[in-house]
């Protein structure tokens, strides 16, 4: 009898223990994988067969893990979304194990770290089996009993929580600020504590104050400005971006947003902070990648790399309810693959975060400009379009510190599908050729004299006179942006400028340099596939990708004969790199140079787009000068182009204005384009299609002005008819005074309409441009 009561009263008891922990994870709120997650993804694996292609690989992942003898805490991803989905209890099983063997490690930070004086004890490994176990203990929840979730989540809060929290935020232990590790790291170390301690808030008491207070550092992480004494630049640009390269804006990024959602899941009632980087950041990630028919690329300055983009930060932020159609046009175009830092769509996290576009309407093209310049970064990015295989250049002069290269001035084209102009990149941070090779400006496509450029420890200890770029200014048919690298190669450039101006499929790099002695300038082309001189151009070839370098000046290659019968004209010359992630594999490259030493030179060089409807019709470029001036000519498409660039305006005259006759051409501009009919008389205003002003204040024709102001100005003017819409940068407040032949009322002045005062006796339109 009385044993019979005793079974009875342990049968009880676990009856009613099945029914606490059942009532207990029915009442969870996950962390990634909710409720609603796991229906919407069962959903999609009905409805969409590359899903359920994708989730029977996971599950199979998993499956496979559980033939082997152990598992290790990157293991909980797969086995977490496998228990999520299947209820199966081998994952959970398997996953208890590896919880309770990580608990009863002494430390989840690496040996390195932990050598350091003091030692760093919250690290990313720390950060990263913090992330695991989270995941894990969330998934595994249900299953685990009361005292072994109490078991767990003490060591989680003794072996990642507490030693990322003493290093990074108690102001009794903390050794780490914005102002050393304000980059990526602070988001990873400190925000897994934060995701951690909101998977086990309900066994410890204290986890939803410290998730609270996590959660507020990210405004201070986000709008930390820099520190001028020590040359380290702010974090994020004002307009989007994060200066330490695409990769690391999307890890760091990312680690904020996965503890953001998970905060938002389990804590719905708790207000988070405002934080328009957000959404910013989005669009830089937008910006930067170069969308093909097969892998998209991406913009791979500093220690990126040219197959990761940002898709994991704005697929975080579609889960984060901000939906935007050029969001879902990003996603489908990036999230084919299987990183899982990325969260590409055949990983764990990314599975379960994939949303369901079926009934997202088809967006051709993002509602944002086709480039972009991040002026806090000193990154920026310029295309043709938005289609697939289109191009695209990017260009880089900021700040170099620890991430950021010595790449001051360099730049990297995109082409039918290629990146055929190239960055070096980058490889393992133990390998020496890190440092001296991949870090320093002979591995960008920059301009060196006798040999150098930026200091070679510009990478550790940051560059005080960082580079800039400036006045972005574009046209559905010309763009046009320049860099002022001077700053950190100063200690052997006294003027190191770079123009570029894209006109057509035509772009056109101009390098306006000066040294404070004579010496030997040049400038390095790096690239992939093939390359060979043919002539006057030089190829860079990689498939169906093909681009030609025509230098114009100081001189062209030898057209035809020896390279040592032509001592006068350009210099070619091959060099020896490495190769992008394999410094043991050597990459060649070009140094191409002016056999003459000086300390002033202009080069000036196109770069002709090849593709299918212009291989058998090129653009014919042709070189012109006179007294003062360089010039080139562009004709392509039944439209020529005149560029002059104005000698006298390149810094050698002070308090004058750099006043100049050019082929009767009359202005003080910097550079000045005019693009008219081709055949019709070049001279004469009334042809004119298009003009282009950098850094002028008029330009006149036999006295009669075309545009004029009291203050220099760059603008791009299409003329259509007697219609005029202008791009315009220059003065706030400026009043600009163009010429029309008939009364206007208003012109279009970067997208608005200005009210003009026309003069009928001077034929010229007044009005005022306000920012």
């Amino acid at each position: 009898m009385n044993n019979s009561r005793k079974m009875k009263k342990h049968l009880l008891l676990i009856i009613i223990c099945a029914f606490s922990i059942t009532a207990s994870a029915q009442g969870r709120k996950y962390l990634l994988h909710t409720d609603a997650n796991i229906s919407r993804l069962k959903e999609q694996i009905k409805n969409d067969p590359e899903v359920k292609k994708v989730w029977e690989n996971q599950l199979q992942k998993a499956e496979d893990m559980l033939k082997r003898e152990r598992s290790s805490a990157p293991d909980l991803q797969e086995l977490g979304l496998a228990y999520r989905m299947t209820g199966d209890s081998r994952f959970a099983e398997r996953m208890k194990q590896v919880l309770l063997n990580s608990i009863s490690q002494q430390t989840w930070e690496g040996q390195d770290l932990l050598q350091r004086s003091p030692p760093w004890k919250g690290g990313l490994g720390t950060a990263h089996t913090s992330y695991y176990m989270a995941i894990g203990y969330d998934c595994a929840y249900n299953y685990l009993t009361r005292s072994e979730r109490k078991q767990i989540a003490e060591g989680i809060v003794k072996l990642g929580i507490k030693p990322a929290m003493n290093d990074w935020l108690s102001p009794e232990t903390n050794i780490h600020t914005f102002d050393t590790m304000g980059h990526n790291w602070w988001s990873a170390c400190v925000d897994m504590a934060g995701f951690a301690a909101l998977a086990v808030k309900g066994e410890i008491p204290e986890a939803q104050k410290w998730a609270n207070e996590i959660s507020e550092t990210v405004t201070e992480w986000v709008n930390f400005s820099g520190n001028v004494m020590d040359n380290k630049p702010r974090t994020f640009g004002r307009d989007g971006g994060f200066y330490e390269s695409i990769n690391y804006a999307g890890f760091g990024f990312s680690q904020y947003l996965l503890f953001r959602y998970a905060f938002q899941n389990v804590l719905p009632e708790v207000k988070l902070p405002e934080v328009p980087a957000m959404e910013k950041m989005a669009d830089f990630f937008i910006q930067t990648t170069y969308y093909t028919k097969d892998t998209p690329l991406s913009v791979n300055f500093g220690d990126g790399s040219i197959k990761r983009n940002g898709n994991s930060c704005v697929l975080l932020l579609w889960n984060l309810g901000v939906h935007k159609d050029r969001y879902a046009w990003y996603l489908q175009k990036t999230m084919r693959g299987s990183d899982k830092e990325g969260l590409e769509m055949d990983s764990p996290q990314g599975l379960i975060l994939h949303p369901d576009f079926s009934n997202q309407k088809e967006v051709k093209a993002p509602d944002l400009p086709e480039s972009k310049l991040f002026s806090d970064l000193g990154w920026a990015t310029l295309r043709n379009s938005w289609k697939d295989n289109s191009t695209m250049l990017g260009i880089k002069c900021g700040t170099t510190w620890n991430h950021a290269h010595a790449d001051a001035g360099s730049f990297i084209l995109f082409h039918n599908g290629k990146n055929l102009l190239i960055d070096s990149g980058n490889s393992s941070y133990g390998r020496p050729e890190y440092t001296e090779y991949y870090c320093q400006s002979e591995a960008h496509n920059v301009t060196l004299f006798n040999g150098k450029a930026q200091s070679r420890k510009d990478p550790y200890f940051g560059v005080k006179n960082e580079g800039h770029l400036y006045n972005l200014i574009e046209t559905d048919k010309m763009k046009y942006i320049y860099a002022d690298a001077t700053g950190p190669t100063s200690q052997w450039f006294s003027r190191n400028y770079r123009h570029f101006l894209w006109i057509g499929d035509v772009i056109l790099v101009m390098d306006d340099l000066k040294s404070h002695e004579p010496g030997k300038f040049e400038w390095l082309l790096h690239y992939n596939g093939e390359s060979k001189r043919r002539g006057l151009d030089l190829s860079v070839k990689d498939g169906d990708a093909e681009v030609l370098i025509h230098p114009l000046y100081p001189e062209t290659f030898p057209d035809g004969g020896l390279p040592h019968d032509f001592p006068e004209k350009m210099r070619l010359e091959e060099k020896s790199g490495l190769k992008d992630h394999e410094p043991d594999v050597k990459q060649p490259y070009w140094s191409i140079s002016h056999f003459q030493e000086t300390n002033r030179t202009k080069f000036v060089t196109a770069i002709t787009l090849k593709n299918e409807q212009n291989k058998d019709k090129l653009p014919i470029i042709e070189r012109f000068d006179g007294k003062d001036f360089l010039g080139i000519r562009i004709t392509q498409n039944g439209q020529t182009t005149e560029i002059y660039l104005n000698l006298l305006a390149d810094g050698r005259i002070k308090h004058r204005n750099s006043l100049n006759v050019m082929n009767g051409w009359d202005t003080d501009a910097y550079l000045m384009a005019l693009t008219f009919p081709e055949g019709a008389d070049p001279g004469n205003p009334k042809n004119i299609k298009r003009l282009f002003i950098s850094d002028g204040s008029y330009l006149r024709r036999n006295g009669k002005p075309l545009i004029h102001a009291l203050s220099k100005f760059f603008t791009i003017v299409d003329f259509d008819g007697d219609n005029r819409n202008m791009q315009f940068q220059g003065q706030d407040e400026v009043t600009v005074s163009m010429y029309s032949e008939k009364n206007q009322k208003s012109v279009i002045v970067n997208g608005k309409k200005a009210q003009v005062d026309y003069n009928s006796d001077s034929k010229l339109s007044k009005f005022v441009v306000k920012k």
